[in-house]
């Protein structure tokens, strides 16, 4: 990527769909990656990284049909550097008309003498090969010294000095294990300007983890020391602790302009709508007292804080809430609201559903707003979300009807009723809690067998009829899914979320046994 042409405008670099979908608990599947890439473009970030693909065959199908449907943003893919990884990128990132190769190699002393066993001339060889490979297949690479924050400032200027004569356009400086402190990490980059001859080909990224919550102090430390791009994430999702949050980078730059004099071209509008896509379609909601896009952000309890709110809003609040999108929580729609409002509804959240989808979340939606008095725009995200299809094993198995029966002093039983196809499929049984006992009659039913690992229930809106959205790991002999369902009844939340997970091994099940086949069949021709 060519230097920004404004020396004063940061290049917002997002990797949620990378780094963030590493987050412990974070599960995406295809559909859901291209509805956040759909946000992440609406909110105008400079570059989307949208995955790793020689990690997985879906990993490689995701970024490759992110590259060939979002338009305007660079997307990039990640690869080590290694041959085959930037071969498999580049199949992925070529398919669209801004690709990026994103390639990585490590170059502190811990990770040379105990991870890769390279000397420093083998770490400067193996980058420069890479990154020439790599420039073979697009114009746009992106080179990053992994565990930069801790390696000899002088072996990392070499490296840099190097990676960027063989070409790459963009040299990322990351702070892999979240162990650099501000004033350190400024001068780390400093330095590199200083020393670097040839570091006005390239722009220079930072990549900072949160292990020591100063991921955005780190970032913003470096763009101040001349850096000119921010690898972060939507609500900090990554690895640990996560990464830097894009909107609060964001807003810090924008809300201290007086300090920085920096700009970004986000339409901050957004952010609060993408935070919320982002949690509900990862599973793992934002803390209350989180900055920009928390709950608790633009509230004020204290009494003195309320007196000054109400006398002038500056007094206790440096920012509108509705500059990143937050609006006072307004009732949406009725149930004598029409499927035409309720769609209208659903784009304008990021959603765009198929007549089929929509026909699903609409009843769902009807039978919903009979049962509570108030809806909110999320629980229509969560309706859709669950009615969305990302694969033919969604309907394999569907969830027909559910009773269950505790109580102090008796066995939780589980009746439970699964239509597939056009064959209806019915049982009982017991469990520990109404919640195992429906999970151990769909294990009956279906006679795929779980064990669930992680349950974690949290509530999608306010009030005693909010709907209850809950989020399984679930593990089939070596494989572990995550899914998730919402629902005012918990446990036809934890019904539906578990069938989701079944359904897709199913799906894989099906596929090996139809791959098995095919050369069988070639023999007996033979």
């Amino acid at each position: 990527m060519k230097t920004a042409p404004d020396p004063q405008r940061i290049v917002i670099f997002d990797t949620t769909l990378r780094d963030g979908e590493q987050a412990p608990g974070a599960s995406l599947t295809m559909r859901e990656k291209l509805d956040i890439a759909k946000a992440l473009v609406a909110l105008n970030v400079d570059i989307i990284e949208a995955g790793f693909p020689i990690a997985s065959p879906d990993d490689f199908e995701a970024v490759k049909s992110i590259a060939q449907t979002v338009k305007g943003p660079v997307v990039a893919g990640l690869a080590r550097c290694v041959d085959k990884d930037i071969q498999r990128c580049a199949e992925a990132v070529c398919a669209g008309p801004k690709p990026c190769i994103h390639v990585f190699l490590a170059t502190s002393p811990i990770h040379r003498e105990y991870k890769l066993h390279m000397s420093r001339q083998g770490v400067i060889k193996q980058a420069v090969a890479s990154v020439r490979y790599a420039r073979k297949f697009c114009q746009e690479v992106e080179f990053s010294a992994e565990d930069a924050s801790r390696t000899e400032p002088a072996f990392l200027a070499e490296v840099v000095e190097a990676v960027i004569d063989a070409g790459a356009c963009t040299v990322n400086i990351p702070d892999t294990v979240g162990y650099a402190v501000p004033n350190e990490f400024g001068r780390l980059i400093e330095g590199l300007f200083e020393t670097v001859p040839n570091i006005g080909l390239a722009r220079i990224h930072v990549h900072c983890h949160n292990d020591l919550g100063l991921a955005v102090a780190n970032s913003l430390a470096a763009v101040q020391a001349g850096a000119r791009g921010v690898e972060c994430t939507i609500n900090g999702l990554g690895e640990r602790a996560g990464n830097c949050a894009l909107e609060e980078v964001v807003m810090a730059l924008r809300t201290r302009a007086d300090v920085f004099g920096l700009k970004t071209g986000i339409r901050t509008r957004e952010l609060y709508r993408v935070s919320r896509l982002v949690s509900r379609l990862t599973g793992l909601s934002v803390q209350r007292n989180k900055a920009i896009v928390g709950a608790n952000a633009f509230a004020h309890e204290a009494g003195i804080h309320q007196d000054g709110i109400l006398k002038h809003r500056s007094t206790y609040e440096i920012m509108r809430a509705e500059d990143v999108g937050i609006e006072e929580h307004e009732l949406v729609l009725g149930k004598h609201s029409g499927r035409h409002g309720f769609q209208n509804k659903l784009q304008k959240m990021g959603l765009a559903l198929s007549p089929a989808e929509l026909e699903r979340a609409y009843t769902r939606f009807i039978a919903l707003a009979d049962r509570k008095k108030n809806l909110y725009d999320d629980d229509l995200l969560a309706i859709a979300r669950d009615e969305i299809s990302e694969s033919p094993a969604v309907g394999l198995y569907a969830l027909e009807y559910l009773h269950v029966s505790a109580g102090t002093g008796t066995i939780p039983t589980a009746t439970v009723r699964i239509r597939r196809g056009k064959e209806t499929l019915e049982d009982a049984g017991t469990g520990d809690g109404p919640v195992d006992a429906a999970l151990r009659t769909i294990d009956r039913i279906t006679g795929i067998t779980g064990h669930l690992l992680d349950f974690a229930l949290q509530s999608v809106t306010i009030g005693q009829d909010a709907l209850g959205e809950v989020t399984l790991r679930v593990q089939f002999d070596q494989t572990i899914l995550s899914a998730k369902a919402a629902s005012p009844d918990i446990v036809d939340a934890s019904a539906r979320a578990y069938l989701s997970c079944v359904n897709r091994i199913a799906l894989r099940n099906a596929a090996v046994k139809a791959a098995a086949v095919k050369p069988a069949r070639k023999e007996s021709r033979a």
